[in-house]
């Protein structure tokens, strides 16, 4: 009768199994050895585990195996002896395991046995082999110190990045669409205060299908909203405190801006930023807390009824006092009538030559401060430098530990400022777009708002509305809405659109006579 064998086959990771020490070629040399030996294979476990560690899932579900046909004699094959371990704690361990339910290991290029000889020599190999997997760790670890001091990712890439080979770069961080956009909106959106807490980041991640989800409910975990509020590399750094790297900047794109960075952080530690009013909007009534009473002055609130069928939604007067208190306003009446005085705003076009030079001037206008910013930055900069070194010097005199402690974190808020004045010295006076693109986009909206109202996005009627009115509007429920006061450059292209007089002609006017 022939001797039963099982076959364990172990690769440290998924890019192993495609290799020269693939499970499958593992696999056929075992076979091959068990046909030579004559022994019957039973059955084949195969891990994807590291060699140094002993919860193996196949190992434990190999011993389970084993221990229920302890009646039966059986053989472990392995194709090398680093296939069972790489480290000598565990191999002694798996090898005792095996003894004690009557079991043992045979392998085509190492002979086991009991002898002195036979002992030392497995030994010897089991040490060689948890040498080797040591000082890869130690040489990967350090080429992924490196690569981190030189300013690039090495670890998983986070979510709203890929990795993708670059040039020279080798593999590096590029922004994967359309996650990235989504959290630069979820993370500036939160520094604003847009977002107050961490729930709304987390329900506004779940408005996205393409946003990843972390259960099968669909759900966003609320414990990975803080790892994304504080993860430095959406600002363009990279550091790891265990490993002593700093924030360094890194060759990636960034999400957000260092100053978004740390206007986070600040709320994060206590230093929660006002929303304005004009942002107290929800996507059903986009009206609601922007639109106020004509009787009382308060802000409209909005509400909704049930019909037989369907929801009725309506905005109204929760006010104590008001004569117009929970008398409720039709949807679609009072949003109808927004979208009619929207349609009023239009200007005629040959006003728009006269906007176009206004805008120009505001644009070289914006240009000469930029100027004065960078300067005014310089100086800052300069001054933390030197207040940098004054504290650096203190730290190193002073015998208490609790100055040092106080001139650490001083140290840590001077540096964190000079890296937002860095970025900011890169972008003052650097504008985005040219005039051309800009005043384009400027013109348009502002020939028609309407068309951005109609969008469906919630964030598009935001910005109508901080972009149209410089305040609140009222509105009156039985003659609608009042007179509203208009953001500048639609202010001045009404004043303009109802001049009634002429401009003044090309050949001017004649001086008045003394």
């Amino acid at each position: 009768m022939n001797e039963k064998a099982v076959i364990y086959c172990r690769v440290s990771d998924t890019k192993q199994k495609l290799e020269g020490h693939g499970l499958e070629s593992q696999e056929v040399r075992c076979i091959d050895y068990a046909e030579r030996c004559g022994y019957e294979v039973a059955k084949v476990f195969k891990d994807d585990a590291s060699g140094g560690i002993a919860d193996r899932p196949r190992f434990v579900e190999m011993l389970a195996f084993l221990e229920a046909r302890k009646a039966e004699s059986h053989i472990v094959i392995v194709d090398d002896i680093n296939r069972i371990s790489r480290s000598l704690e565990v191999h002694l361990m798996f090898r005792e395991k095996l003894k004690a339910i009557g079991a043992r290991f045979e392998s085509p290029t190492q002979k086991f046995g009991e002898g002195a000889d036979d002992r030392m020599v497995e030994m010897m190999l089991v040490n060689v082999a948890e040498y080797q997997r040591l000082k890869n760790a130690e040489q990967t670890k350090n080429r992924m110190w490196g690569r981190l001091k030189n300013g690039y990712w090495v670890f998983q890439a986070p979510r709203g990045y890929k990795f993708e080979k670059v040039g020279a770069h080798g593999k590096l961080l590029v922004k994967n669409e359309p996650v990235a956009s989504i959290l630069t909106e979820a993370l500036e959106g939160f520094a604003s205060g847009r977002f107050q807490t961490m729930a709304e980041v987390k329900r506004f991640l779940e408005t996205f299908p393409e946003y990843p989800r972390d259960t099968k409910k669909g759900e966003v975990r609320i414990q990975r909203i803080r790892p994304l509020l504080t993860q430095s590399l959406f600002a363009g750094y990279v550091e790891h405190e265990g490993w002593g790297i700093k924030m360094t900047k890194g060759h990636h794109d960034p999400l957000i801006s260092m100053e978004t960075f740390q206007k986070i952080q600040d709320r994060l530690n206590g230093k929660p930023a006002k929303v304005p009013a004009t942002l107290n909007l929800n996507e059903m009534m986009p009206l609601r807390g922007f639109v106020r009473c004509r009787s009382c002055g308060g802000p409209l609130t909005g509400g909704r009824s049930k019909g037989r069928n369907k929801y009725y939604f309506y905005y109204e007067c929760q006010a104590r006092g008001c004569s117009e208190r929970r008398k409720s306003i039709p949807k679609n009446r009072i949003e109808g009538d927004f979208e009619a005085l929207l349609a009023s705003m239009q200007p005629r076009k040959e006003l728009f030559h006269l906007l176009h030079a206004m805008l120009r001037d505001l644009w070289d206008a914006q240009a000469e401060r930029g100027a004065a910013m960078v300067s005014a930055v310089k100086k800052e900069l300069a001054e933390i430098e030197r207040d940098i070194e004054r504290l650096v010097d203190r730290t190193l005199d002073t015998t208490s530990s609790t100055l040092a402690k106080r001139y650490e974190q001083r140290l840590s808020d001077l540096e964190a400022r000079k890296l937002v004045l860095i970025e900011q010295q890169s972008q003052i006076g650097r504008p985005q777009s040219t005039f051309e693109r800009t005043s384009r986009t400027a013109m348009r909206f502002l020939a028609n708002p309407l068309n951005l109202w109609n969008s469906k996005r919630i964030e598009d009627k935001r910005a109508v509305l901080k972009l149209t009115f410089s305040d609140q509007i009222s509105y009156d429920r039985k003659q609608g809405y009042r007179t509203a006061n208009l953001s500048l450059p639609f202010k001045v292209l009404g004043r303009i659109n109802g001049e009634k007089r002429e401009m003044v002609p090309a050949e001017g006017l004649e001086p008045p006579t003394p």
